[in-house]
């Protein structure tokens, strides 16, 4: 089973240079831990100061909330967010406890 979800999230546009070179060399064990979080298919698509972002969890679903509250508590990861989050602006309207605001998904073809 995969589920699927969209995110979005501003971005400051004096620093949205340095947000792209960060993602052209996405620090390896970043890369590793989603993975092994049962991550795949990530995409972030910028338009107009927001970030749109897509990923695929593969893993089983009673554990989705376990294995990103894990990700969320490795160090190397809370290093790279302490990076990103400067740059970015979380949306109003978002869920309390968000940071990038969840999208509803409301068609999918495969």
């Amino acid at each position: 089973m995969v589920l699927r979800f969209g995110q979005v999230l501003g971005v400051r546009p004096e620093r949205f240079a340095e947000y792209r070179t960060a993602h052209a060399a996405v620090w390896p064990e970043i890369l590793e831990a989603l993975s092994a979080a049962g991550i795949r298919n990530y995409s972030i698509f910028h338009f107009g100061g927001r970030l749109f972002g897509y990923y695929e969890y593969v893993g089983p679903p009673d554990e989705y909330a376990k294995r990103m509250q894990e990700l969320a508590g490795s160090p190397r990861m809370r290093q790279w967010w302490d990076w990103m989050e400067p740059m970015q602006v979380p949306l109003e309207g978002r869920a309390p406890g968000e940071w990038w605001a969840a999208m509803e998904e409301v068609f999918h073809h495969d």
